[in-house]
């Protein structure tokens, strides 16, 4: 609950509380958990940095029917169980250094408090209705069914042991009545069905107002386009009971009926909250009451948008408490290019993890990949390993691996008086404001990016200026102690900005620089300041490490019926990932077999280095620049003209100046805007994460890449 030294007036210092979705509380953290807490872990960072007054809370998910039947499974009590399991979700966090300034359960006396006056204020504004449905029921356990504890077959496919909502063969959705030899997986037996009195909260009376909050800026886009859907479909009342036996709070004046998990879920934000504030003094009123000038923000993945900007806006209207200054939704981590499997190795468990390799590691690739948008991220194993070397190691510690020792052997640790080249230092720190937007809007991989672009170009200042070279010239002693200072010092300022995500390389860094690294910092350099012995701050990752952690992260899968169920699930999968088929029948995308070239033909392309002298937007395209290149190492050479498709990835002004990779011997192409004379190479995933290829340093306009 630090916060650093204040970077601004007391005047527009914000009061922050932020949240991450509560993690449930029947099993252990894996690295699809993770990617939500870290992305909100570093925004909170970069805002205490900044001095405002921030709080970051969450808290166990704990109730619900499977904590109950696990809880019975393992033979404890649910209470002792997801005490236990709350104990290892904080190690895992706090070993990622995710920073909560408190972490909670929901099955907590302030929960319960909160979810019984919230429901009472429904309730006596006659938001609450009550009626008559019929569920399946296990006879042998005596309770009734959730959807996924009922499997049977599918009723159009018939296909057997499908889930009681949907079928995994073909797709088809129903409801679990619809299934045909249904059976409980809880017992076996046939479940029958039976009537029982359910408690709703009355959403379409929210309509209105939810529709003009789901439009106010407080969602992304595409999670308020989506919310669109339900608003054409009719909103509908909410199921928020369920009968005994159930492990959660018992609603007021309804004996045998409990509060539905999604109802009090939401709440233990709340009740997580309170509990921080009555160990701590804060104002918890500050914070929830209608008219709070504070901000409220909650971090979650998307396949929960419904609950956190429907549900949850609704409720906290009806009650008297103030909705959420924004939701931001993140998508799913896949891990090599598909869905974490337990069987390949890749559903990779927190401390599995943490047992091979550095939790900062991770902290930056998820970092350097995150948009504000809701795309899904590839956890790529290969990448992953040879980004982080790349960049923390390769580019940023390695400023101060280089430099770092000719300080303190032949300088005493004292850093010099004189700036080297006031231009390059300037450009540094004047990236602040920049890199600063970025982390508050969460598009952190572009962030990421520009730090990487700054220490390409000091690395680049000192490989010119050698100091190697120098130091052997005793004459030239000041000019080396020159250059090495200000590299340091970009080191210094470098490191500021990547201490959202990287505390404890931060905190390695502060030691020894014996600087504080606050924000501000970026704004000054350190000159006639002694700085401590370099020691390795960080080691690269080793591939073998890597692939250590998913032979401990594997597991056989327990029958043929499992296997033949992911090779259903696989076969489903490649269907639907087939292109689509033109009229013709010719794939839109060729088949790479009928493809393949001969090298010979590969020899023909002529890969060049080119600079991209100047760079435009293209009037009425939506995806294209115009690219100047110049072919010529001298001014006055010549150039070519290329539309390139990365509008999504680059502000045409970030180009020019840059050197890139083109295909310099392609046949000119009529576009609707002109000619466009080559083709540079990029590479990613789409949208702003696509990035023109960038030659290494020394490369010239006019070299032919081989």
């Amino acid at each position: 609950m630090s916060v650093s030294k204040s970077s601004v007036s007391s005047a527009d210092k914000r009061k922050i509380l932020v949240t991450c979705a509560l993690p449930y509380a029947n099993g252990s953290i894996h690295l699809g958990h993770l990617l939500e807490h870290i992305q909100t872990d570093i925004w909170v960072r970069f805002q205490r940095m900044r001095g405002h007054e921030t709080y970051f809370v969450c808290a166990d998910d704990a109730h619900g029917t499977p904590i109950m039947l696990k809880a019975q499974e393992l033979g404890v009590t649910p209470e002792e169980m997801i005490a236990g399991v709350r104990d290892e979700h904080m190690a895992d966090f706090a070993d990622f250094h995710i920073s909560f300034d408190n972490y909670h359960s929901t099955h907590s006396d302030e929960n319960k408090a909160f979810a019984e006056e919230i429901y009472n204020r429904l309730h006596a504004k006659g938001h609450i209705k009550t009626r008559t449905i019929s569920q399946l029921y296990d006879p042998e356990k005596g309770m009734f069914l959730p959807d996924r504890f009922v499997k049977g077959t599918c009723p159009k496919c018939k296909s057997e042991d499908q889930n009681g909502d949907s079928c995994d063969n073909c797709g088809e959705t129903y409801s679990p009545t619809e299934v045909l030899n249904p059976r409980s997986v809880v017992s076996g037996a046939t479940p029958v069905l039976r009537d029982s009195e359910h408690y709703f909260f009355d959403l379409p009376a929210f309509g209105e107002m939810l529709q003009e909050w789901t439009r106010s800026g407080s969602l992304q886009e595409e999670m308020a386009n989506k919310l669109g859907e339900w608003f054409e479909s009719g909103l509908q009342q909410w199921d928020i009971s369920r009968d005994a036996p159930y492990f959660g709070f018992e609603i007021p004046n309804a004996p045998g009926k409990y509060f539905y998990v999604w109802l009090d879920a939401p709440i233990g934000y709340m009740g997580s909250f309170k509990n921080l504030c009555d160990k701590t003094g804060i104002d918890f009123d500050a914070f929830w009451k209608l008219d709070s000038d504070a901000e409220l923000y909650h971090f979650i993945g998307k396949d929960i948008i419904y609950f956190h900007s429907l549900f949850w806006p609704a409720m906290l209207e009806g009650a008297g408490y103030r909705k959420p200054t924004s939701v931001y939704a993140h998508g799913f981590v896949t891990v090599n290019g598909a869905k974490m499997s337990k069987s390949k190795g890749t559903f990779i468990k927190g401390r599995t993890y943490l047992e091979h390799l550095n939790p900062e590691y991770l902290r930056y690739y998820y970092a350097a990949k995150l948009t504000s948008r809701i795309d899904d991220l590839d956890l790529n194993l290969e990448d992953f390993a040879q980004r982080v070397n790349s960049d923390l190691v390769g580019k940023v510690v390695n400023i101060a691996s280089r430099c770092a020792s000719f300080i303190t052997k032949r300088f005493d640790g004292m850093l010099s008086t004189n700036i080297d080249d006031q231009a390059l230092a300037d450009e540094v720190m004047a990236a602040g404001d920049s890199i600063a937007a970025h982390y508050e809007s969460r598009d952190f991989g572009r962030g990421m990016r520009e730090i990487m672009a700054l220490a390409d170009k000091v690395n680049e200042y000192i490989a010119v200026k050698e100091p190697w070279q120098l130091v052997k010239d005793e004459t030239k002693q000041q000019e080396v102690q020159d250059i090495c200072s200000l590299g340091i010092n970009m080191f210094r300022t470098l490191m500021i900005y990547l201490k959202p995500v990287l505390p404890v390389l931060a905190d390695s860094t502060a030691a020894f620089l014996n600087d504080e690294l606050i924000w501000e910092g970026h704004k000054t350099l350190l000159t006639d300041h002694k700085i401590n012995k370099f020691k390795a701050l960080l080691q690269r990752v080793d591939m073998d490490k890597v692939n250590a952690m998913t032979d401990a992260s594997k597991e056989n899968l327990s029958s043929k019926a499992e296997e033949t169920k992911a090779k259903k699930a696989d076969k489903k999968k490649s269907k639907k990932s087939e292109p689509k088929q033109e009229l013709t029948g010719k794939p839109l995308v060729d088949d790479p077999i009928s493809e393949e070239i001969q090298f010979d033909d590969f020899a023909k392309v002529d890969l060049r280095i080119v600079k991209i002298v100047n760079a435009e937007h293209v009037e009425k395209a939506d995806k294209l620049l115009k690219l100047t290149l110049s072919l010529d190492s001298e001014e006055g050479g010549e150039t070519r003209q290329v539309f390139a498709g990365i509008k999504s990835a680059y502000q045409p002004e970030d180009l020019i100046g840059k050197h890139t990779v083109m295909v310099a011997n392609l046949a000119p192409r009529k576009m609707r805007f002109g000619m466009s004379e080559g083709m540079v190479l990029a590479a990613g995933p789409g949208g702003k994460d696509l990035w023109i290829l960038n030659p290494d340093d020394g490369a010239q306009p006019g070299m032919r890449v081989k």
